[in-house]
């Protein structure tokens, strides 16, 4: 059996038993991408690169995604020419019970608190 050919659109992810804590901790510790999660954690659906209005260029923006892939946070697939993003909730969820809710919950806490 032949395996299909990778496109060179297709964008690396580690796979679920590769996912360490401290790389999510680490990846949610910025706070453009904590910003990041929380909108996709609201939306609970596929979001393109371009509906997040950060206050950071665009390069800046391009790298906060890439660590929040890196780390398994959210996974990126290419639909047409958008870039489209999704929390790996599931994945999250399986390894590390109630983190996801206890991460977010705190966030909006410290949002309503510091009024942003």
């Amino acid at each position: 059996m032949t395996t299909p050919a990778v496109s060179s659109r297709d964008l690396p992810h580690p796979a679920r038993e590769e996912i360490r804590l401290e790389a999510v901790l680490h990846a949610l510790s910025d706070p453009m991408r904590l910003r990041i999660v929380r909108e996709l954690a609201a939306e609970r659906d596929e979001l393109s690169c371009s509906y997040f209005d950060l206050p950071v260029t665009k390069s800046t923006t391009t790298h906060h995604f890439r660590v929040l892939r890196e780390a398994g946070v959210i996974r990126q697939v290419y639909r047409g020419t958008a870039k489209m993003n999704g929390l790996r909730r599931g994945d999250l969820d399986d390894l590390f019970p109630g983190l996801v809710d206890a991460l977010l919950g705190a966030a909006t806490r410290q949002a309503a608190r510091l009024g942003g």
